[in-house]
C-alpha cells in the first residue's frame, strides 16, 4: 500500500496568501496553518521552512514565528535543533481522546435541542441538500465541509455552540484521521443517510434514537484507524 494518499505532498502544500484586516497578521497566519494541517493539505511529517512559508503566506518571519510559536505550543508542531521544524504526526491515542470529547459533547448537545420549542432543521436540511449536491459533482472537500457545518447545526441549535468552538483544537488530530479515511464518492450515500436519520430523529425529538445513530456514526473512526496506520506508517506517531 502507498505511504502517501493521493494529492499530498510532503513539503508544505497549497497556503493562501494572507491579506491586510483587522485581525492580528500572526493571528491570521495561525489560522491558515491550522486549516492547513487540519485538511490535510500540510501533511504529517511536513518540514516546514520559514522562508517557503513566508513567500507562500506573503508575510514576514516574525508573525509568522509567532504563529508556529502558538502550533508547538498545541502540540501540532514539533521544532527540533539541527534538524527543523515539522508538521506533527497523528497520535491514535489523541485520536481516541477527541472522538471520547466529541461524542460526549455533540450527544449531550443532541439531547438539549431535541428538547427546544423551536428545533427547526430547516437550515439541517439544507445543509443536506449541499452533502447530495457535493455527491453529484463528486466533490469530497465541499461534502467534507457541509459535513462539519450539519453537526456544528446540532450545537447551534442546542444554544452551546461555544461548546463546539471549544472543541476545535482537540478535534485537528480526529480531523486528520477523519481527512485521510474520506471516503470515495460512491460510500457517500452512506454518510448522508446517516445524517439524513440524524436530523429526522431531531426533528421529530426522539433522544434515545438519535444519540444513538450519532454514536455509531462518530465511532467509525475506530473502525477506519488501524488500517489507515497501517496504510500510512509515515503518517502515525503510535
Amino acid at each position: 500500500m502507498s505511504s502517501t494518499p493521493a494529492g499530498t505532498q510532503r513539503d508544505a502544500g497549497s497556503l493562501r496568501p494572507i491579506t491586510r484586516g483587522r485581525v492580528r497578521t500572526s493571528d491570521r497566519v495561525h489560522d491558515e496553518l491550522m486549516s492547513a494541517i487540519r485538511t490535510l493539505r500540510i501533511p504529517p511529517g511536513a518540514s516546514l521552512s520559514e522562508t517557503d512559508l513566508s513567500a507562500r503566506l506573503q508575510v514576514s518571519r516574525t508573525p509568522l514565528r509567532e504563529a508556529i510559536a502558538r502550533l508547538v505550543d498545541s502540540g501540532l508542531v514539533s521544532v527540533i535543533p539541527q534538524v527543523g521544524t515539522t508538521v506533527g504526526r497523528i497520535s491514535l491515542r489523541d485520536v481516541e481522546e477527541a472522538r471520547f470529547v466529541r461524542e460526549s459533547l455533540e450527544v449531550s448537545a443532541f439531547a438539549v435541542a431535541c428538547g427546544k420549542a423551536d428545533r427547526g432543521v430547516g437550515a439541517c436540511r439544507a445543509l443536506l441538500a449541499e452533502q447530495d449536491r457535493y455527491r453529484a459533482e463528486e466533490d469530497l472537500a465541499g461534502f467534507f465541509d457541509a459535513d462539519e457545518a450539519l453537526h456544528e447545526q446540532i450545537f447551534v441549535i442546542s444554544g452551546y455552540h461555544g461548546a463546539w468552538t471549544v472543541m476545535q483544537p482537540m478535534k485537528v488530530q480526529l480531523d486528520r484521521l477523519r481527512r485521510l479515511a474520506q471516503p470515495d464518492i460512491g460510500s457517500v450515500g452512506d454518510l448522508i443517510e446517516e445524517h439524513t436519520a440524524i436530523v429526522d430523529a431531531l426533528e421529530a425529538g426522539d433522544v434515545e434514537g438519535g444519540q444513538q445513530i450519532l454514536r455509531a456514526h462518530i465511532g467509525r473512526v475506530r473502525r477506519y484507524a488501524p488500517a489507515l496506520r497501517e496504510q500510512y506508517p509515515d503518517y502515525f506517531t503510535d
